[in-house]
This record gives structure tokens, sequence and C-alpha cells, in this order.
């Protein structure tokens, strides 16, 4: 059953980070929802889809990170580095709708 688990963890994880590099490398602001990049200008997409881009990889590398030490130590101690990669990619999406879309909701 924890083989299981680290093949979620790992392939989430796998996923979130490929599309924060093509949404940050190939600026593919599509994929992200046309609700939340409504109001972007043409000359902040790069900007826009930078921080987002690099707040799913965050997210990514925090699943894959949460998946490696629950699977080496056998704990729940991985569900920390889960939450501070959560957090701190949830901030700098936050941080693009704001700076970008105008606000979080709008």
């Amino acid at each position: 059953m924890l083989w299981f688990g680290l093949a979620v963890e790992a392939a989430v994880g796998l996923l979130c980070i490929s599309l924060g590099l093509i949404v940050w490398k190939k600026q593919k602001i599509t994929l992200v929802h046309d609700y939340h990049h409504r109001h972007v200008k043409k000359e902040d997409v790069p900007a826009y889809t930078r921080l987002m881009g690099i707040g799913l990889i965050v997210m990514g590398v925090g699943i894959l990170i949460c998946g490696a030490v629950n699977w080496f130590t056998d704990s729940s101690w991985g569900f920390a580095p889960l939450a501070a990669g959560f957090a701190l990619g949830f901030w700098l999406m936050h941080k693009a709708q704001k700076t970008y879309n105008g606000s979080w909701f709008s």
C-alpha cells in the first residue's frame, strides 16, 4: 500500500511541476482558467505566467518531498514540506493575481 501512495504523490508532484514549467517557460496562459487571467494585459503575460508557473512548481516540489519523506522515514512528517510548498506556491499565485489581474476574485 505504501508503494501506491508514493506513486500517486510522485505522479501528482511531477504533473504540477510539468504544468508549471509549461505555463512559465512556454507562457501557456490558456492552461490557467480564463477567469483568472481575464484582465491580464498582453505585456504582462510573461511576468504573470512566470509567477503562476513557479507557484505550480513549488507546490509540485512540496508534494514530491512529502512522498519522499514519508517513504524514507515511515512517518507523516512529509506533510510539513507539503504544507510549506502549498503555502508558498499559493502565495506566489495570489501575488500574480493581485498584481496582474486586479484582484484574486475579479
